[in-house]
């Protein structure tokens, strides 16, 4: 026995080549989605999902966006619809809702902050339409052969003119111009909500039988276009929204796995990981509607990446859906060396290639102590430079980010009233204290935001060896109320772009990857290229261009806030 199991390691032995074969055979059938892959051995080692109509445990389970996203979120703009900046009869701004720690409180520098750094003046608003205007909505074209498979699969459909609407476009800036001013010439022409993995299959299937167009649908937060149908397609386009296959399937704690239905959004992942003591600590800052599919998709990166990694390293096991079949790999295993890793061409596919409908992903018990805080920095070379050794020492926190002045300036802009003289005066005291005693320039200065997750006494030890290191480069701990504040504004600035639009201001965001060495000019020869293409193409006022750099410093992120043109 011992000698035969010898042979067989090294490769000899009769046994050794009809097992070769038969690694062959299921390695050609992950990349064909051939019966190989799914072989009995297989089988065993990921129990199916199947759609057991009836069933309670096989329903959706309740989310926080309905099947109907128009009941709870905007249809021209981002995010609730009870959620928004506005300037209220006082001529202050206040952000509406009770949804986010901002909600209901005043910003009483924001409307002068606008005036003196956009040009934008309260006198000159544009209201977009409050309601769509269905008559304007291009008519759904499917065909009847289509409708009659589709119905006897008893799968959900709607050909309703706001389910459409809604599903054709992300949330880059000209797709929500459009829906502002005037209306998209393709849609899709047809909205179906799969309940599990096997009824995508069924659609796929129809969809090749009837030659249709598919275009995967998660949380609709996507910035590359790519929900957007093309205007010459003549074929009927199928929207395939996931937000119906939303089930955590199931839980393995010894392995800390856990397996997923691929359209369940990013805040109901964590809170129902959270009832069971788990979380996966993914965080993009769509989280709260983006879907787990769309970050295999678009091969996302969250704010916590640090300790928890991107969603390239989080996912176990992929199944897709494809026009050839279903596509996965045939065990369950942290890696495998057999040929190419099918996962990577899977992620940032943007629904291309077929529809993702389950995950296995890592998890981890919820951090036990969680301590936010801030750093300041005399300007925004010194910080770079201090994040880069932090990197380098690898003791990154979970979460740092570091924003250049004019994003300061702008988070100072979005401050809420102050509640107590008190609290006014040590605001001063800290300001003077910065600015006068420690001789920062308040038009150079910068500002990191940290995040620290773990046991408390290792993250109380790595916090004091990232303040010392921010010494080093005349850093000064600003405390953990800007960390939080800061953290928390990740959520609520991307209303701000419909606020801007009102106002005849346009605003939009990019994120790019460079070596450590190229950070800084990255971000001088954004903000010089912005400002030269804003000039010939004759733009009124200055762009406002600022930058941030993420917690590994290979990401630096700059938005553009600029003033059309006219008015009129």
């Amino acid at each position: 026995m011992a000698a035969a199991a010898a042979e067989a390691a090294a490769g000899g032995g009769p046994g050794s080549q009809p097992a070769a074969q038969r690694r062959l055979r299921i390695l050609s059938g992950h990349l064909r989605g051939s019966p190989a892959s799914r072989a009995p051995e297989a089988e065993r080692l990921l129990s199916p999902s199947q759609c057991r109509a009836g069933g309670a445990a096989e329903r959706p389970v309740a989310s926080t966006i309905p099947k109907k996203r128009q009941e709870i979120l905007k249809w021209n703009g981002w995010g609730y619809n009870d959620s928004k900046f506005i300037f209220n009869k006082k001529g202050q701004a206040e952000f509406t809702g009770k949804r986010y720690r901002l909600s209901g409180m005043v910003l009483p520098v924001l409307k002068e902050w606008m005036e003196k750094s956009l040009g934008a003046s309260l006198e000159h608003k544009i209201t977009s339409r409050a309601f769509l205007n269905t008559s304007e909505v291009p008519p759904s074209i499917v065909n009847e052969e289509f409708l009659q498979d589709l119905r006897a699969t008893k799968i959900s459909y709607s050909q309703e003119a706001e389910d459409r609407v809604f599903r054709a476009h992300g949330h880059c800036l000209h797709e929500i111009f459009v829906l502002r001013e005037g209306m998209f010439k393709r849609i899709p022409d047809i909205v179906v909500w799969p309940g599990c993995h096997d009824d995508v299959v069924k659609i796929v299937e129809l969809a090749c039988k009837h030659n249709l167009c598919i275009i995967p649908f998660g949380g609709g937060t996507s910035v590359s276009s790519a929900l957007e149908c093309p205007a010459d397609e003549r074929r009927t386009i199928v929207s395939l929204d996931t937000s119906q296959m939303n089930r955590i399937l199931w839980i393995d704690e010894k392995n800390l796995t856990a397996h997923i239905e691929a359209g369940i959004i990013g805040q109901d992942l964590e809170r129902q990981l959270g009832e069971s003591g788990y979380c996966t600590g993914h965080e993009p800052d769509s989280m709260e509607f983006s879907s787990l599919g769309g970050w295999v998709a678009t091969r996302a990166s969250g704010m916590k990446k640090n300790i928890y990694g991107n969603i390239e390293d989080l996912v176990v096991h992929i199944k897709m859906v494809t026009p050839r079949g279903v596509i996965e790999k045939s065990c369950q295993v942290p890696r495998m060396s057999t040929g190419p890793d099918i996962h990577h061409f899977i992620m940032g596919s943007e629904g291309t290639l077929g529809v993702v409908t389950e995950v296995t992903i890592k998890i981890r018990p919820i951090p036990e102590y969680q301590k936010y805080g801030s750093v300041v920095f005399p300007n925004f070379d010194r910080g770079v430079a201090c994040l880069r050794e932090i990197a380098k020492q690898r003791c990154a926190p979970a979460s740092i980010r570091l924003v250049d002045n004019a994003q300061f300036q702008f988070g100072h802009a979005l401050k809420p009233q102050v509640a107590s003289i008190f609290t006014s005066f040590l605001d001063g005291l800290k300001k003077f204290y910065i600015t006068k005693f420690k001789g920062f320039d308040p038009n150079e200065l910068c500002v990191a935001t940290l995040l620290f997750e773990g046991d408390r006494e290792k993250v109380l030890q790595h916090e004091k060896q990232v303040y010392d290191i921010a010494a080093k480069f005349g850093g000064l701990a600003a405390g953990e109320d800007n960390g939080q504040r800061g953290y928390m504004l990740t959520f609520v600035i991307a209303y701000l772009r419909d606020l801007g639009l009102d106002y005849y201001v346009i605003g939009e965001s990019f994120e790019t990857s460079v070596p450590w060495d190229r950070v800084i000019d990255l971000c001088r020869n954004v903000k010089e290229r912005i400002v030269r293409e804003c000039k010939e193409k004759g733009v009124q006022f200055a762009p406002f261009s600022t930058c941030r750099n993420g917690s590994s410093c290979l990401r630096a992120q700059s938005s553009l806030v600029q003033r059309k043109s006219n008015c009129s």
